[in-house]
Parts: structure tokens; sequence; C-alpha cells
């Protein structure tokens, strides 16, 4: 892909070792690799054919990797059009089954008919501080499945005020990100 400015790689799976094209845009922080592997060990047990929303998407690493592990689908929403069809472009290179991509801002994203998912990541671009908002709207809006997983990466000094029915289930740190998963209470 033009204009990339590197590239990450699938840890597990189906498509373990595969790259990713990560294109070069402002803000654009992927998962780091060692973070994707803990968060991915810690949802072995539930990951296979589970239905997934990769919220404020970037290059889709961690939705890419449940669909690698297994995820029967994964929603990607992403708003920086740039990001989303890198997006596409690596779902179409690597020929993943699944996936769907929407060029949306999350918080519109949504505004609009709740689909039900079993497992959520929530990886804003920390500049923005929307976690709180869109916990609410996730929470609120029928997004959930009533023993819902929710994947959060913040800033490692701010933890971000979730819902109470979101239980703390692991959290580890890696230089100046907090990455925690949440259980929700059925």
């Amino acid at each position: 892909m033009s204009g990339a400015s590197g590239r990450i790689r699938i840890i597990g799976g189906h498509l373990r070792n595969s790259r990713l094209d990560v294109p070069a845009l402002p803000g654009l922080r992927p998962t780091a690799e060692r973070v994707r592997e803990t968060l991915f060990n810690w949802l072995a047990p539930v990951i296979a054919g589970a239905r997934c929303l990769d919220l404020c998407a970037g290059t889709g690493a961690l939705g890419i990797e449940a669909l690698s592990r297994g995820a029967a689908r994964t929603q990607f929403v992403e708003r920086e059009p740039r990001a989303a069809q890198a997006l596409r472009d690596n779902l179409a290179r690597l020929k993943v089954q699944g996936g769907d991509v929407a060029t949306a801002d999350a918080a519109a994203y949504l505004h609009g008919a709740a689909q039900t998912y079993d497992v959520v990541f929530l990886d804003p671009p920390f500049v923005l501080d929307l976690w709180a908002a869109l916990a609410r709207q996730l929470e609120e809006g029928g997004w959930l499945a009533p023993a819902a997983w929710i994947y959060v990466e913040s800033p490692r000094s701010a933890v971000p005020a979730l819902p109470a029915t979101w239980r703390p289930h692991r959290e580890g740190q890696a230089g100046e990100v907090r990455y925690a998963l949440y259980r929700r209470a059925p």
C-alpha cells in the first residue's frame, strides 16, 4: 500500500504472522503486539464464534486478530476515511471473511440501530477523551450482550469512568498505556 508508514503483525490464529499495512496518519496508535497477545490470551475461552465490535478501529488490528482467532464477525468503525480504506484494503488482501468496515464517527454510529456484541474493543484516540461517553452509549443503547466482554485501552494516568455494570476482569500496563478487560454483569 502506498503511503504506509509501517506494518504490524497479527499474533495468532489462522492469520498468524500476517502483516497489516499501517498508514501514516496523525494520532494513529496501533495496540502493541505484547498487549494484543495478553488480551487474546484473556479472551481465548470466549473469542470463537463471538460477534465483535472494534469501535474507533484505527488499523483494525484488534478486530482482525479476533477474526483470525475464530470470531464469527467483526464490525469495524473508523471515522478517518484513509484509515478505514487501509483497513478495507488489509481485509481484502488477507482474504478475511466476517469483517465489515463503517466509515463513521463512533458516537454517531452508536446512535444507529443497535446490534448486540459479545466482545467490544474500546480504544478511542487518547486526545479526544471519549471513553465515558462511548461506554454510556454502548451500555444504554442495547449494543452489549448480557455478559459481554469490553476491552478498554487508555492512558496509564487516566482510568476512565465506566458504567457500574462493567466489572473489572483483568488489567495491565505497557509504557504509558493502561489496558483492561471488563465483563458486563448479567
